[in-house]
C-alpha cells in the first residue's frame, strides 16, 4: 500500500476543499524537506515528446484547477510532472462561487466541482510564477472574470494573456468551464472565430515584442455534439491556434446517476467524464487529420486510460481528478503504460 493509500481516508474525512488545500500544504513542506521520497516515485526515466515547437520530457501533464494561483509550482514540479498547467486565472481576483463548491463521489470516481474561476488575479499568479525555482513546462490557462459581460471577453483574455506570456511555455485559452455563466457560448463558431482572431493577432505582436513565439491552445468542453465539433473545426481552420485541449468537465449526469449528489451544480470530473470526453478527443482528432497536436484529458485513473487517450489521437494528456483518487503513483503509472504501448513517442 502506498503511503497515500494509507493517508486518503483521512484527506476523504475531511471536507473537500480542506482537503485539497492540506494536500498542497503538505507537498510543499515535503518538498522543502527533502521528504518527496516518502511521497512518490517519479517517472524512472524520460520519455521525450515534441509538441507545439516544445520538447516535454514526458507526455504526461497536470491539468489546470489544482493549482489555481501558481502558489505550488516547486512541490508540484518535484513530482516529475512532463509539464504543469495552472490557473485558469482572470485578470482580477474573485473570490468564485460560495462554498460549498467542491464535491467527491467515491463510490463512482468522481467530482463535481463549481469552483467559479476563484483565484487571486493574474498580477499574484505571474509574481508567484516568478518566485518558483522550477523550470520545466509551464501552461498558464486563462479565462475572463465572472462580471465581465462576453461581448466584452476579449479584454479580459488580452489582459491575462500580455501579462503571462513571458512566463508560459504555452498559453490555454478556456472557453469551456461550466461554472462561469455564458463561457461557454464562446465556444460557438462566431464567438470563437473572433476571439482567437483577436488574441492571435496579439500573440504575434507579443512574439515580435519578446523575440519568441509562445503556443496558444484553445481548452474544449465534453458536452458538444458533432455539429459543435463541426464548428469549432471550423472555427479553428487558419486561426493559428497551436493546440486543443480535450476536454473540460462536463454537465452531464448520466454517469453518476442516483448519487444524491449528482444534483450538485457544477463540472462532473473523474471516471464517469472518460468515454466521453474521450470520444470528443477522437472527433476532434478525426477531423483535424493531424493539423494541431492534442492533449487528452478527463477521466484518467490508470495507466491504461492515459494510453487510450494516446491511442484516441492525443499526443499528451493531462490528470487531475485522478490524483484525488490515485495518488501521485498514477503519474508514473501512466508514463510507464504509455511507454509498454507505445514505446518512445514520436518526435517531430
Amino acid at each position: 500500500m502506498s503511503g497515500y493509500e494509507r493517508l486518503r481516508p483521512l484527506l476523504f474525512s475531511l471536507e473537500a476543499e480542506t482537503a485539497h488545500r492540506l494536500t498542497l500544504y503538505a507537498l510543499g513542506v515535503a518538498q522543502r524537506s527533502n521528504l518527496m521520497r516518502w511521497v512518490t516515485q517519479p517517472p524512472p526515466a524520460e520519455l521525450p515528446v515534441r509538441a507545439f515547437g516544445i520538447d516535454f520530457p514526458n507526455p504526461v501533464g497536470l491539468a489546470a484547477g489544482l493549482d489555481k494561483n501558481g502558489e505550488h509550482l516547486d512541490a508540484l514540479g518535484a513530482l516529475g510532472f512532463g509539464f504543469i498547467e495552472i490557473g485558469t486565472v482572470t485578470p482580477r481576483a474573485q473570490p468564485g462561487n460560495p462554498k460549498p463548491r467542491l464535491f467527491r463521489l467515491p463510490e463512482h470516481e468522481a467530482i463535481i466541482n463549481r469552483m467559479g474561476f476563484n483565484n487571486e488575479g493574474v498580477d499574484a499568479l505571474a509574481r508567484n510564477v516568478e518566485r518558483a525555482q522550477w523550470r520545466g513546462v509551464l501552461g498558464i490557462n486563462i479565462g475572463k472574470n465572472k462580471v465581465t459581460p462576453n461581448e466584452r471577453a476579449a479584454g479580459d483574455y488580452l489582459a491575462c494573456l500580455k501579462r503571462v506570456y513571458p512566463l508560459a511555455s504555452y498559453i490555454t485559452v478556456n472557453v469551456s468551464s461550466p461554472n462561469t455563466p455564458g463561457l461557454r457560448e464562446l465556444q460557438h463558431a462566431d464567438p470563437l472565430r473572433t476571439l482567437t482572431g483577436t488574441l492571435m493577432e496579439a500573440r504575434e505582436q507579443l512574439a515580435t515584442q519578446h523575440g519568441t513565439r509562445k503556443p496558444m491552445l484553445l481548452k474544449i468542453a465534453p458536452d458538444l455534439d458533432e455539429a459543435g465539433m463541426d464548428a469549432i473545426t471550423a472555427a479553428l481552420a487558419g486561426s493559428g491556434i497551436d493546440g486543443l485541449i480535450c476536454t473540460n468537465t462536463t454537465i452531464a449526469r448520466s454517469g453518476v446517476a442516483g448519487d444524491p449528489r449528482a444534483r450538485e451544480a457544477g463540472g462532473l470530473s473523474g471516471k464517469p467524464l472518460f468515454e466521453r470526453s474521450t470520444e470528443v478527443l477522437r472527433g476532434m482528432a478525426q477531423r483535424l487529420g493531424g493539423k494541431i497536436p492534442l492533449i487528452g484529458v478527463g477521466g484518467i485513473l490508470s495507466g491504461s486510460d492515459a494510453a487510450d487517450k494516446i491511442g484516441a489521437g492525443a499526443k499528451l494528456v493531462q490528470i487531475y481528478s485522478g490524483l484525488i483518487y490515485r495518488g501521485p503513483w498514477l503519474l508514473t503509472e501512466c508514463v510507464q503504460e504509455i511507454r509498454r504501448q507505445y514505446g518512445d513517442a514520436d518526435v517531430e
